[in-house]
């Protein structure tokens, strides 16, 4: 009894709060700046057409981030699932403090995972008068120490494995980034050892302003709460000079320690190159699509209603010839298997590039995956499984796909393109954990061109000197590589003891409606 006793004390201490009002607010009007104006002239001309551009290089994705800041007159409303220290992290951080100095009105919506400990810190970036911080779903019990926020989480398991996994990146409420990357150094190839493969998507025009919507949606949430509410002292703007004193000589040291990542980083101050983008924007028709976020209340699966899996349907379902899937990780289920196998039998194309053993940063997905690879091949699915990358045989940030030497490469994209007409750029894996429980967002454009693009991103990225092609032969399973040259085949799939282990303890204990 003392011990229950002792746990709800703990729990409670972690719970105390300040309390505040929580007001709604919605995304200023692309036409209060003239950035924003800017880009409603030019959406104008296109009879209601949305523009698009891919940003896969990692340099092009990070430029983008940092130059919608410098472009923002108005708004900025940025949302995430990740968000890890860094230099890429603390240089935008910078970037968005200085846009609120100059009086941008900045919102920042966090998945409450991103704020494990960190409260503190993070709540200085709300002690801008021009700055407001939210985390979604967020823990109220325990969140003071690590242990106690592990029991404060045990007691509510159900909701608290439903975490906000969207990506949005909005200025002035007339340019958008969608996509794949959190914010850290590891998906910007500013890391060593560590590269996530990814594809974004800048967009301008009607998607945009229904991408504002989204935001809107999630931050008038009553799942959407002010950092502030979960700490005694709130920090304060003299807290806040001290912290800002702490950033700029720790990007003045960096630009010293780390010379050459911190130019590379900041390129776009010297070369900006948004303007340019901008009149290389694909014009098409366009549709965000994202879940509702009382998704995460659910009791058990939710509604199809609210889901962005029931949005993207109909086009899955009118597919005749090819389709062509990109996911970090995927764990199809029995109606994924259902619809693959399906229309394969049908005679359509279908491709995948996921991540195998080797290289998925987390292993106990690839132990949902692998049970389903025999049957797939058995029906004609083709297989590709990015490989762990030596040291110094990838193109870096710069190159088209991001493909790092680092050896520790992982692809963490997530594309769909159907019939080399329909495109998908977002956040969503194809996996019960993204298509059930966590919410997501993305774009559907209805465009051969842009098709193209994604669908030769996807073929790069299955290029045997890239990844594994898993075949059968005389019924047992192959990995066809090439290395300097020349292809070869493995007959046991690549990968560490422990990532072996992890794969079969999921598969094993039936972890596949959680990954």
């Amino acid at each position: 009894m003392r011990h229950a006793l002792l746990l709800v004390l703990l729990l409670a201490l972690g719970a105390c709060g300040s309390t505040m009002s929580i007001q709604p607010s919605q995304t200023l009007p692309p036409s209060e700046s003239s950035f924003g104006r800017h880009l409603l002239d030019l959406a104008a001309r296109h009879e209601g057409k949305s523009g698009f551009r891919l940003l896969p290089a990692s340099d092009e994705a990070f430029a983008a981030r940092a130059e919608l800041i410098r472009a923002a007159q108005s708004s900025l409303d940025l949302q995430y699932y990740i968000v890890h220290d860094g230099l890429s992290t603390r240089t935008l951080i910078d970037e968005v403090l200085r846009a609120a100095d100059r009086g941008v009105r900045v919102r920042l919506l966090l998945d409450d995972t991103s704020s494990d400990g960190r409260d503190y810190e993070i709540a200085l970036l709300a002690a801008h008068p021009n700055i407001q911080v939210r985390v979604f779903n967020p823990l109220h019990l325990g969140r003071s120490t690590g242990v106690t926020r592990l029991l404060g989480r045990a007691l509510n398991l159900g909701q608290q494995h439903r975490r906000m996994h969207n990506k949005l990146w909005l200025a002035d409420g007339s340019a958008a980034i969608v996509g794949g990357r959190n914010l850290g150094d590891e998906y910007f190839d500013a890391k060593p050892n560590r590269n996530f493969t990814d594809i974004d998507m800048l967009a301008v025009g009607p998607v945009a302003d229904q991408l504002a919507h989204s935001f809107d949606q999630y931050w008038n949430s009553a799942l959407s709460k002010p950092i502030q509410q979960f700490l005694r002292w709130p920090p304060d703007e003299r807290d806040l000079a001290k912290a800002r004193q702490r950033l700029r000589g720790y990007l003045a040291q960096a630009r010293v320690e780390q010379r050459e990542l911190s130019e590379r980083l900041q390129a776009y101050r010297d070369d900006p190159r948004l303007y340019r983008w901008l009149d290389e924007l694909i014009w098409a028709p366009g549709w965000a699509l994202w879940d509702a976020p009382s998704k995460v209340l659910a009791d058990g699966e939710p509604d199809p209603q609210l889901l962005l899996a029931s949005q993207l349907e109909p086009k899955l379902e009118g597919l005749e010839h090819e389709l062509i899937l990109v996911s970090a990780y995927f764990v199809p289920a029995e109606d994924g298997m259902r619809y693959l196998t399906g229309h394969a039998d049908r005679g359509v194309n279908i491709r995948l590039l996921t991540n195998s053993l080797e290289a998925t940063d987390v292993p106990a997905v690839h132990g949902g995956y692998a049970p389903y690879r025999r049957e797939l091949l058995e029906h004609g699915v083709r297989l590709f499984e990015l490989r762990r990358q030596p040291d110094g045989n990838g193109s870096g940030g710069s190159g088209p796909y991001s493909f790092s030497g680092s050896s520790e490469s992982s692809l963490h994209s997530k594309a769909i393109v159907m019939d080399r007409r329909y495109a998908f750029v977002g956040s969503l894996n194809f996996d019960p954990r993204s298509l059930l429980w966590n919410t997501e967002v993305g774009v559907l454009v209805d465009s051969p061109k842009l098709s193209e693009r994604v669908r030769e991103l996807a073929l790069e990225g299955m290029q045997p000197s890239l990844s594994y092609e898993v075949r059968l032969v005389d019924g047992q399973m192959r990995w066809r590589a090439e290395d300097d040259g020349r292809q070869h085949e493995l007959t046991r799939e690549p990968g560490s003891a422990w990532r072996r282990f992890n794969a079969w303890f999921a598969d094993m204990v039936g972890l596949e409606q959680m990954l």
